[in-house]
C-alpha cells in the first residue's frame, strides 16, 4: 500500500497549500506514507489522522515514530463519519483512497464539513486518474459515482473542482 500510493501523495501534496501553523487532518491514513510526507515536507503546525485500524495506526506509528514523540503527528482511531475532533478545528482535511469505502458518504462529508474552519480546504481523491495502472483503472470509479461524489462535496461545500491526476480523481472543495 504505501509503495503504490507513493505517486498519487505526492500529487496530492502538491495541490494542497498548507501554511506555516495550520492543523491538517489526514482521513484513511492506512500505513502512514501521506502523514509522513505531510510531517516532513509541509509547514504544518500539527498532523492529525484518523483510520477505523488498530493495525494501521500501529504501523503509521511505527513509520512516523519521531513525529508522534515530538507531538507533531496524532494518529488516532476513526472514520470520516466520527473523527472525535473538535468543531471547526483543522485547517485542511484530506482522504486519499479511502471515500469509496466509507459506509455513509454524506456523514463523512458532514463530519468533515464540522471539524474544518471556515475557509478550510477539503481534498478527496480515488484511484482513477489520466494515466492509472492497469490495477487503478480496475479500482476507477464509474462516472456516475463521481458525478455522486462531485454532488455529494456540493451538497455540503462551496468551490468543488474535479482534478484528474496521473492516477487519482481528486476533488477539492472549501467549507
Amino acid at each position: 500500500m504505501r509503495w503504490t500510493n507513493r505517486r498519487d501523495q505526492r500529487e496530492v501534496l502538491a495541490l494542497l497549500d498548507i501554511e506555516p501553523g495550520q492543523r491538517v487532518l489526514e482521513v484513511g491514513y492506512g500505513p502512514g506514507a501521506l502523514i509522513r510526507l505531510l510531517s516532513e515536507r509541509t509547514p504544518a503546525d500539527h498532523i492529525l489522522g484518523v483510520d477505523p485500524s488498530a493495525e494501521m495506526r500501529a504501523a503509521a506509528s511505527r513509520s512516523n515514530r519521531a513525529a508522534v514523540a515530538a507531538g507533531r503527528v496524532d494518529l488516532r482511531i476513526g472514520t470520516a463519519a466520527d473523527t472525535g475532533l473538535a468543531e471547526r478545528s483543522v485547517d485542511v482535511v484530506v482522504s486519499v483512497n479511502s471515500v469509496a469505502v466509507w459506509p455513509d458518504l454524506d456523514a463523512g462529508l458532514r463530519e468533515l464539513h464540522r471539524v474544518l474552519k471556515p475557509g478550510g480546504t477539503l481534498l478527496v481523491a480515488w484511484h482513477g486518474g489520466k494515466g492509472a495502472s492497469r490495477l487503478a483503472r480496475s479500482l476507477r470509479l464509474p462516472e456516475d459515482r463521481l458525478a455522486r461524489l462531485n454532488d455529494a462535496l456540493a451538497d455540503v461545500f462551496t468551490q468543488v473542482v474535479h482534478h484528474r491526476l496521473s492516477t487519482l480523481d481528486a476533488f477539492t472543495a472549501v467549507r
